[in-house]
């Protein structure tokens, strides 16, 4: 069986453990669920990091610090600008902590589109239009998230247009 299996008497382990002894128990406990250093924690409350650990392990703390995540990946988000990362860290953490809701759970967004089944639905006439001019119907590009192939060029040639317009 392993440790983490085993029944915790906590009246037994409150009689013996430092931690629930200390004055700033709450306090600890607050700054470990919120991803403190577990070294650092212990040496700045004069604890052993052994006792600590066993501490967490008894009431269970470990649950509460994982659903804590999105403070792990602020703390590494927030030092961007004091050390050196490179911005592939960045981005992975910014994207890691977009992925966790506010109760603390990894949601994988994921979304998938059949486009046969977006063809399917395309009618007679716009699948003349597509097959004689490669344009989609307004309506696709709105479901696919798309956007026209030479967007920025249709940007700049209507920028042209509206300009020459003015001028006449």
């Amino acid at each position: 069986m392993a440790a983490r299996d085993k029944h915790v008497n906590l009246g037994r382990h409150e009689a013996g453990c430092r931690v629930c002894a200390h004055p700033e128990r709450e306090e600890i406990e607050t700054q470990w669920c919120a991803w403190a250093n577990t070294s650092e924690l212990a040496k700045q409350y004069g604890l052993s990091r052994n006792s600590l650990h066993r501490h967490t392990l008894a009431l269970n703390l470990r649950e509460r610090r994982a659903k804590n995540l999105k403070a792990a990946l602020e703390r590494i988000i927030e030092q961007a600008d004091v050390v050196t990362v490179n911005a592939g860290a960045v981005v992975a953490a910014v994207q890691a902590y977009a992925k966790i809701n506010s109760a603390g759970q990894w949601v994988d967004r994921t979304e998938q589109i059949n486009l046969n089944d977006l063809f399917a639905r395309m009618t007679a006439e716009e699948l003349e239009s597509y097959a004689r001019s490669g344009q989609l119907p307004a309506w696709f590009e709105n479901v696919t998230g798309g956007t026209p192939i030479d967007s920025q060029e249709d940007k700049a040639d209507a920028k042209v247009e509206q300009n020459q317009q003015e001028t006449d």
